[in-house]
């Protein structure tokens, strides 16, 4: 599975940094605005954060295992 640089450098910004960081602001406000189901929220941008942590990670390992060559 080969991914685009530029889907790629996306993918693990929203990965990485987006998805962690609006959990985070959702976990912290969600008690001072009432907004419900927060848990399952955060819980669920968690998820899709690791998700998409996992299929980057997929694809490095089959770049590098491919000797780093474009296929």
């Amino acid at each position: 599975m080969k991914i685009p640089d530029s889907a790629y450098n996306v993918l693990k910004w929203v990965g990485l940094i987006f998805l962690p960081a609006v959990a985070w602001f959702i976990s912290t406000i969600a008690p001072v605005w009432g907004i419900p189901n927060a848990e399952a929220i955060v819980t669920t941008l968690n998820a899709l954060g690791t998700l998409v942590g996992v299929l980057i990670g997929v694809s490095t390992l089959e770049y590098y295992k491919n000797g780093g060559a474009e296929e």
